[in-house]
């Protein structure tokens, strides 16, 4: 199996978002990584869901890896800026990080 460019986590509980917000974002992903192209080749990208990512406040939570880039309140306009911005164009999107599992990240 070819390797994955990054792996997007999606909680879709209902602790950080109390109105599962994030299963919406979880459907939407997959069309916007088809839309930019990044569903297969060397860029592709891995989605996934979990119930907890154990922060439970400021969700929906969206997680990219192996960046460590962690984004708290993420709307379906936000999660398109980070697959545009961020996946597709290696930028992360600063004003939306609220914490980063390592300081090159």
């Amino acid at each position: 199996m070819d390797p994955y460019s990054r792996h997007v986590i999606i909680c879709t509980g209902g602790f950080c978002s109390p109105e599962r917000r994030g299963r919406g974002l979880y459907s939407l992903l997959a069309s916007l990584l088809q839309r930019e192209g990044l569903l297969f080749g060397a860029d592709r990208v891995k989605r996934g869901e979990t119930p907890c990512l154990g922060v439970c406040a400021g969700g929906p939570i969206v997680v990219v890896y192996p960046d460590g880039i962690w984004y708290a309140h993420v709307t379906p306009e936000l999660l398109e800026r980070i697959v545009v911005e961020h996946l597709k164009g290696g930028r992360v999107v600063e004003d939306a990080v609220f914490h980063r599992l390592n300081a090159e990240g």
